[in-house]
C-alpha cells in the first residue's frame, strides 16, 4: 500500500509548490538565436549602410512610400524633381494630385502613389509632426510596417526592416521559417536582442541584394555558406 501525507490531501501542498515556481523569475523573451553568420557578415560591411539617401526626415519618408515596386535608384533619380517644387509637408499637402503624378509617373503606379503621399503630407501638415512610434505611422496614408521601420531606423530608432531581400537572407540562415512579412518581423523581434535591430536589418538586406539573390545567388562567394539552411 502507498502512504500518501495527509497534506498532500488537504490541497495546501499544491499552493506551496505553485509559490516556488512563481519564486522564479520569469524571462519574457528567450534569446536562442545564432547570429554568428549575421555578425561574419556585419564584420564585412561598413557601419553606415544606406540605400535612400536624405537627410530631410519627411523628404525621406517620402522617398520610401515611393520606392514600392521600383529601384531605390530610380526612386532617387525622380525625387529632387518632386522636392523641388513639394520640399515638405505643407507644400505637397496642397499640391494637385494630377501635377504630383506627372512628376513620379517613372517609378510606376503613379496614380496610387501620388494619393498616397499627397495624403501623407496633408495629414503630417495637420498634426505638425510625423509620429515617431510604429502603431501611429502605420495609420497614415501610405505607410506599411516596412515603411514605418525604414523611417525608424532613419531617426535612429530600433527597427526589424522585412524587405524581400531580408526576407530572404533570413529565411536562408534559418533566423525564420515564415515568408510573411510580418511574421518573419516578429520572429526577429522576439530572437535578436533589440539593440541588434537595425544593424541585422540593414546588412542581412545589403548581403541579399550583393551576393545572396533570389534567382541564382552567388553561393561560391558567400561568406556563411557553411550557415545556410537551405542549400
Amino acid at each position: 500500500m502507498v502512504r500518501v501525507h495527509s497534506s498532500r490531501l488537504d490541497g495546501s501542498w499544491f499552493f506551496q509548490e505553485l509559490f516556488l515556481l512563481l519564486s522564479f523569475p520569469v524571462c519574457n523573451s528567450i534569446i536562442t538565436m545564432d547570429l554568428t553568420a549575421f555578425n561574419i557578415i556585419s564584420d564585412n560591411y561598413p557601419e553606415e549602410i544606406k540605400f535612400l539617401v536624405n537627410d530631410d526626415d519627411f523628404q525621406f519618408i517620402i522617398c520610401v512610400i515611393l520606392s514600392a515596386q521600383t529601384t531605390d535608384k530610380r526612386v532617387m533619380e525622380v525625387t529632387p524633381f518632386l522636392f523641388e517644387k513639394y520640399p515638405d509637408a505643407h507644400s505637397l499637402s496642397s499640391a494637385e494630385i494630377p501635377a504630383v503624378e506627372e512628376i513620379i509617373r517613372p517609378l510606376g503606379f503613379y496614380r496610387a502613389k501620388a494619393k498616397n503621399i499627397v495624403g501623407f503630407a496633408r495629414e503630417v501638415d495637420k498634426l505638425g509632426y510625423i509620429p515617431t512610434e510604429i502603431d501611429e505611422l502605420v495609420k497614415l496614408p501610405g505607410v506599411g510596417r516596412k515603411t514605418a521601420n525604414c523611417y525608424l531606423e532613419h531617426i535612429g530608432k530600433p527597427a526589424v526592416i522585412v524587405d524581400t531581400h531580408f526576407k530572404r537572407v533570413c529565411y536562408r540562415l534559418g533566423y525564420t521559417d515564415n515568408t510573411d512579412p510580418e511574421k518573419v518581423e516578429m520572429d526577429i523581434r522576439k530572437n535578436v536582442p533589440k539593440e541588434k535591430w537595425s544593424r541585422l536589418s540593414m546588412t542581412l538586406n545589403a548581403y541579399g541584394r550583393d551576393v545572396c539573390h533570389s534567382q541564382r545567388p552567388e553561393c561560391d562567394k558567400c561568406l556563411v555558406f557553411s550557415y545556410c539552411k537551405r542549400r
